[in-house]
């Protein structure tokens, strides 16, 4: 027997996911005040110019914390031209809001919050457009998840801008993507705040071209919560930014503050000491030009954990001298292009730690990487 709020729940559940079925092209579905739990996965599928408005971030809340079906809160695939605004997701059994495949997505407003500690168990993505193009996410808040708070992956034309990213692993990550700007945020108390990370195995390779400026990037000092064998497990808590094979970056403008282990780290994928079988892949970082941001740290050891805590406790023996800017010094031999450029930071200290060669000839000496990189034009995002 199904007492009254359960049957509620139920009611709300199965209409909502109706409308969600039978949307017509060009409709708004509202979402009214209040907190609505979900006992299963939300969907929608092959749909185009659809609005789904709540009426506040602190409004209206859809807790999946009693999830039993579903690998996701919401997922959204195959649309074109999809606005989520005003709302709040909670709790869901894997990520809080996966979009896949869909041209012309617009997320403003809307929070995806895991509400216990930090945790394993958490969903992996709160807010997780993938395989999407010309991609807008705009005031937006993310919490709790094991993976990356806001992430947007295989994706094209993209903009990141005015979200807040906390207790994640990570804040923000763009993932094998191009055209990417990310500005004016704020991320704190992640493992690491902004990750652009190229990857090898999946069907999108080798992106390319993206902006990270005017953000505040400051004590992204959490322990990392990844499970085990996820890449981001491999970040050291510590981490301001970490520009993982990235390729044509351009960073600037950016207030990165207090972040133990490296303010900006340019990292190779052999970084990662994890088996490379991809022979499509390219596994360096390229293009990357770091000019006119400010960095401050605490002057402090850097992490004592995993791995990377390790490396720099017996190899690289930095103490409390920990410079802003790490570079692994992994390179491909036959590119004779500066992999950074680095020009007009505060506080410009440097390192390329040659994890290549075993850590031998670690180098502090910033002079031969000044230099004036390439800078790209804004995201436009397409109209449909």
């Amino acid at each position: 027997m199904l007492f009254l709020p359960q049957l509620l729940k139920l009611l709300f559940y199965k209409e909502l996911q109706t409308k969600l079925i039978e949307a017509n092209n060009g409709d708004t579905i509202q979402l009214p005040e209040g907190t609505f739990n979900m006992p299963g996965g939300l969907s929608m599928e092959g749909k185009e110019n659809i609005l789904i408005k709540g009426a506040g971030t602190d409004k209206t809340f859809i807790s999946f914390k009693g999830q039993t079906t579903g690998a996701e809160g919401i997922k959204i695939s195959n649309c074109t031209g999809v606005t989520l605004a005003g709302f709040t997701v909670q709790d869901a059994k894997g990520d809080g809001i996966k979009l896949q495949k869909v041209n012309g997505l617009t997320i403003t407003n809307v929070k995806a919050e895991w509400t216990g500690k930090p945790s394993e168990k958490n969903g992996g993505y709160g807010l997780y457009p993938v395989q999407c193009r010309n991609v807008l996410i705009d005031s937006c808040t993310a919490i709790g998840a094991s993976d990356a708070g806001i992430y947007v992956g295989q994706s094209e034309n993209i903009i990141v801008r005015n979200c807040k990213a906390f207790h994640n692993v990570a804040g923000i990550e763009i993932e094998n993507s191009s055209y990417a700007d990310v500005y004016n945020n704020e991320a704190w108390e992640n493992t690491g705040g902004v990750l652009i990370f190229d990857l090898p195995d999946l069907p999108v390779k080798r992106g390319t071209q993206a902006r990270v400026f005017n953000n505040n990037i400051h004590n992204n000092n959490h322990s990392n919560f990844a499970p085990k064998g996820n890449i981001v497990a491999t970040t050291p808590l510590g981490t301001g930014m970490l520009l993982l094979a990235a390729k044509q970056v351009e960073v600037f403008g950016n207030k990165i503050d207090n972040n133990r282990t490296a303010g900006i780290a340019v990292a190779s994928y052999y970084i990662t000491e994890k088996p490379l079988k991809d022979t499509a892949y390219y596994p360096y970082p390229e293009d990357i030009y770091i000019h006119n941001n400010s960095i401050t740290r605490k002057r402090e050891r850097a992490t004592m954990q995993g791995r990377m805590g390790k490396m720099f406790r017996f190899k690289l023996k930095f103490g409390k001298d920990v410079p802003n800017i790490i570079y692994d010094g992994i390179a491909d031999s036959k590119n004779a292009r500066p992999v950074i450029c680095l020009s007009g930071n505060n506080e410009e200290t440097f390192a390329n730690i040659d994890a290549g060669n075993s850590f031998k000839n670690i180098s502090r000496d910033a002079k031969i990487y000044q230099c004036k990189g390439k800078s790209y034009e804004p995201v436009n995002l397409a109209k449909l």
